[in-house]
């Protein structure tokens, strides 16, 4: 019974003063209490038992909207949606500002795209593998389908005889050259010296 207790999912929506607990702070140190305030405030209505702030999750957009104004000048009051999932606090603004919404939006498509390609890549390397499967096993052929000149030699062993016929004399032409060059006046060819501009002597 107390494993499923755990499990439990609880959604809630609070409306958290800040200005109170706000006030006090030095200017330099409003927004950091205010973030504080509001993981002290849930800590106490969500039951956590260890009173750990490291349970409570602030989400980023919510984060941004608490800095939004700066250090100095957080906002008076805040409206969140808290989800509790065993011992873990998830919290999130509910009315985000037009552009942390979009930037929301924004990234959220960035999120779907990026999902949508990495399932294509994997859809394109099953069906790679499935094709490398398909294709290794296969049977040898008849005879015919080996031989389509019917000459009494295979394909196959033709290519390669042309292949070696090709190699080898590309080698010779090589070698031929390479004896020309040596025995010329000069050797190998060298670069002209570029010309020398002499100064003029006036």
């Amino acid at each position: 019974m107390k494993k499923e207790e755990n499990k439990q999912i609880i959604e809630r929506e609070y409306v958290i003063p800040l200005r109170d607990k706000v006030r006090p702070v030095p200017r330099y140190k409003k927004t950091p209490k205010a973030v504080k305030t509001v993981k002290e405030f849930l800590v106490r209505h969500m039951k956590i038992r260890d009173r750990d702030l490291k349970k409570i999750k602030i989400d980023p957009f919510l984060n941004e909207v608490l800095w939004f104004r700066g250090i100095k000048n957080p906002p008076h009051k805040i409206k969140i949606k808290v989800v509790k999932t065993g011992e873990i606090v998830i919290v999130q603004a509910v009315d985000l500002p037009k552009n942390i919404e979009f930037k929301k939006k924004r990234l959220d498509r960035r999120e779907t795209n990026a999902q949508e390609m990495a399932e294509k890549k994997k859809s394109l390397m099953q069906k790679a593998k499935e094709q490398m499967q398909g294709t290794a096993p296969k049977e040898e052929t008849k005879d015919e389908d080996k031989d389509k000149d019917k000459d009494g030699v295979e394909d196959k062993v033709e290519e390669k005889e042309k292949q070696k016929a090709v190699g080898e004399s590309a080698e010779k032409q090589a070698k031929v050259q390479a004896k020309q060059t040596k025995h010329q006046k000069g050797g190998k060819i060298k670069e002209q010296p570029r010309p020398v501009k002499m100064a003029s002597g006036r």
